[in-house]
C-alpha cells in the first residue's frame, strides 16, 4: 500500500500500475514478490466510475525493449489524459464558484432591494403622517382665525350697539337741556311766574 501511494503521488495510478506489473509479468519470470506486488496493486480500495479505456489494450512483445516504449507510451497518453481531466476539474471547479458566487451576488441584491423597499415604505408612511399634521394644524389655525373673527365680530357690534346708546343718551340729554333755565335767568322766569299766573 506504501508503494501504490508513493506511485499515486508521483502520478502514476492503479490502472496504470496495474498495467505495467501485468507487463513485467508477461515479460520476466515470475517471482512472488511481484506477485505479492500485483496482488496489493489489485486490491487497494480504488472507487474507479468506468474501467481505465487502457486496461486489455496491451500486446505483449517479444521484444523487452519494444515493450519499454510502449510502455513509455501509454504512460505519456495516461498522463495526458490525466491533465485533460485535471483541466476539465479545474473548469467545472471555477464553474461552481463562479454559479456560487452569482448565487450570492443575487441574494445581496435580493436583500439590498428589500432593504431600499423597507426604507421607502417608511419615508413613504412618514410623509404621510407629517401631511396628515400638517393639515390637522391648518385646519386648528383656521378654527382659530374663524373663532377670533367671530369674536371681534361680536365685540365690533357690542361696541356700535353701547356706541349708539351712549348717542341716543347724549341727543335726549340734549333735547332735555334745551328747556333748561340758565341760572342768571332763573330769577327773572320765578317772578314772572308769581306775577303772571296761568288760569285754569
Amino acid at each position: 500500500m506504501a508503494l501504490t501511494r508513493s506511485l499515486n503521488k508521483g502520478g502514476i495510478t492503479p490502472s496504470l500500475l496495474q498495467l505495467g506489473l501485468d507487463l513485467l509479468l508477461q515479460t520476466q519470470p515470475h517471482s512472488q514478490s511481484l506477485r505479492r506486488l500485483s496482488s496489493s496493486a489489485r486490491n487497494d480500495g480504488s472507487d474507479l466510475q468506468k474501467p481505465c479505456e487502457f486496461l486489455g489494450s496491451w500486446t505483449p512483445p517479444s521484444d523487452p525493449r519494444v515493450a519499454q516504449a510502449n510502455l513509455e507510451r501509454l504512460r505519456r497518453a495516461y498522463g495526458k489524459q490525466v491533465r485533460q481531466l485535471r483541466k476539465e476539474y479545474a473548469h467545472e471547479v471555477e464553474m461552481l464558484r463562479v454559479e456560487k458566487q452569482m448565487k450570492d451576488d443575487a441574494r445581496r441584491e435580493a436583500v439590498r432591494i428589500a432593504s431600499e423597499e423597507r426604507k421607502k415604505a417608511k419615508a413613504a408612511a412618514a410623509q404621510t403622517r407629517a401631511a396628515e399634521r400638517e393639515a390637522f394644524l391648518e385646519e386648528f389655525r383656521q378654527t382659530l382665525m374663524k373663532e377670533r373673527a367671530e369674536k371681534l365680530e361680536y365685540w365690533r357690534k357690542k361696541e356700535k350697539l353701547n356706541q349708539e346708546k351712549k348717542a341716543e343718551k347724549r341727543e335726549l340729554l340734549r333735547k332735555q337741556s334745551s328747556v333748561w333755565v340758565s341760572d342768571h335767568n332763573l330769577e327773572s322766569r320765578i317772578l314772572e311766574a308769581i306775577v303772571v299766573t296761568t288760569p285754569l
